[in-house]
C-alpha cells in the first residue's frame, strides 16, 4: 500500500492540484477581508465568514475538482490500460487515490487554520481561538472525505462534467437541508450543520443568536460518526466497482 501511495503522490508533482490546496485557503481569506472591509469591523465575523464558506464551497466543489483532475491525468496517460498488463491491484490503486486526495484536502485545511490564526493575531478585533478553528477545520474535513469516492466514481465513469455537476447539485441541496430534521441524510449538509454549534454560524452565513436550537452540540458526535461510516462504505463500494470495471 505504501508504494501505491508514494506512486499516486508523485503524479501530483508540478500539477494544479498542489497549487489548489494553497490558493483555496488564500482565496477565502482574501474574500473575507474584502467582505469585512465593506461591512465594517465586526468582532469575530471574520471566523464566521471563513467557516461558512469553507464547507459550503471548497469542500464540495474543491474536492470534486481534485477528483476530476486526478481522473483527467489518468485519462491522458492511458486511461488505466496499464492495469491489464501490469501486476497492479486495482482496488488498492483506487484506495490510494482516495487517501492522497483526502491528504491534500487535509493539508488545505491545515493551511486555512494557520492563515486564519495569523490573521486573527494581525486583526485583534477578529481574534481566532486556535482550538476552536482547529476543531472546526478538522470537523469539516472529516465530514467531507466521504464525498471523495463519490466524486472519483462519477469522474471515472462519466467524466469531469458529471462530478462537478453532482458537487454543485449537492452543494445546493446541502444548503437547503442543513437546518432540517433530515439533514443527516444529505452528506453535503454535514459540514454546514456541524458548524452551527462549533462556530455559531447559520448555514445562510448569519451569526446564530443565543439559545438557538441549532447550537445544540449533540449533533457533533453523530455527524462525525456517520461521516466516517459513509467514507468507509463508499470507498469499499467504489473500489469493488473499479476492480470489476478494470477486470473487463
Amino acid at each position: 500500500m505504501i508504494n501505491y501511495l508514494l506512486s499516486e503522490n508523485l503524479k501530483y508533482r508540478r500539477t494544479f492540484s498542489r497549487k489548489l490546496i494553497v490558493l483555496s485557503p488564500m482565496f477565502f481569506i482574501l474574500y473575507s477581508f474584502f467582505t469585512l472591509s465593506n461591512l465594517g469591523s465586526q468582532n469575530n465575523y471574520f471566523i464566521t465568514l471563513i467557516f461558512n464558506w469553507w464547507p459550503l464551497l471548497f469542500m464540495p466543489v474543491g474536492s470534486a475538482l481534485l477528483c476530476s483532475l486526478s481522473d483527467a491525468k489518468e485519462r491522458k496517460s492511458g486511461n488505466y490500460r496499464g492495469l491489464r498488463t501490469l501486476n497492479i491491484n486495482a482496488a488498492v490503486m483506487w484506495f490510494s487515490k482516495i487517501v492522497i486526495i483526502a491528504y491534500y484536502m487535509f493539508l488545505a485545511s491545515v493551511i486555512l487554520v494557520a492563515i486564519v490564526f495569523l490573521a486573527g493575531v494581525w486583526m485583534p478585533s477578529n481574534s481566532a481561538p486556535f482550538l476552536q478553528i482547529s476543531a472546526a477545520s478538522l470537523t469539516i474535513w472529516v465530514t467531507s472525505i466521504g464525498l471523495i469516492p463519490v466524486y472519483l466514481f462519477f469522474s471515472t465513469w462519466m467524466g469531469t462534467a458529471a462530478a462537478m455537476g453532482i458537487s454543485v447539485a449537492g452543494m445546493v441541496t446541502g444548503i437547503m437541508m442543513s437546518t432540517e430534521s433530515s439533514w443527516i441524510m444529505i452528506p453535503w449538509s454535514w459540514g454546514l450543520r456541524l458548524m452551527c454549534p462549533i462556530i455559531g454560524v447559520h448555514p445562510n452565513g448569519t451569526t446564530l443568536p443565543a439559545n438557538d436550537p441549532l447550537l445544540n452540540s449533540s449533533v457533533i458526535p453523530m455527524g462525525i460518526m456517520i461521516s466516517l461510516v459513509f467514507f468507509v462504505v463508499m470507498s469499499l463500494l467504489t473500489a469493488i466497482w473499479f476492480s470489476k470495471r478494470e477486470a473487463r
